[in-house]
């Protein structure tokens, strides 16, 4: 999985996924990663796919103020959150939400990978913990 943390940031496809952003100057790479899960519908998720939507609705959320733990893992999205100072438009904010549900249901693979996994329970609090951070609510 290449996966180091339960943070949305912790892994291979996020760092990455963050990378691809800080090189744009909008959100269509963003709303991109949420695009993909939802056309999965009932099928299979993929977990890169679903790895991407994770650190996407974490930049939507820091967009809207609500921050989460900064660090070495999301040091290139932080700079661009303060460069770019973007408002995330209502229907990204929705797809975001969207998103989320969708990869904590089955079939997803990285739902399946984190519950074979020691700190599944970790990832699917941090999971929830964004998802109430996209409705407004505090971090933890």
């Amino acid at each position: 999985m290449g996966a180091w943390s339960h943070a949305s940031f912790g892994n291979d496809d996020a760092i990455d996924f963050a990378a691809e952003v800080a090189e744009t100057n909008d959100l269509s790479r963003v709303e991109s990663a949420f695009d993909a899960v939802l056309a999965a519908g009932d099928d299979d998720l993929e977990a890169p796919e679903a790895s991407q939507a994770v650190a996407a609705a974490e930049v939507v959320a820091r967009l809207q103020g609500h921050w989460s733990v900064r660090n070495a893992d999301s040091e290139s999205i932080d700079a661009w959150i303060e460069r770019t100072g973007i408002t995330p438009p209502r229907d990204i904010v929705h797809k975001a939400r969207q998103a989320l549900d969708r990869i904590v249901c089955e079939p997803s693979e990285l739902l399946e990978l984190w519950q074979e996994s020691e700190d599944g329970d970790k990832w699917r609090d941090a999971v929830r913990e964004l998802r109430a951070r996209l409705d407004g609510a505090p971090a933890r």
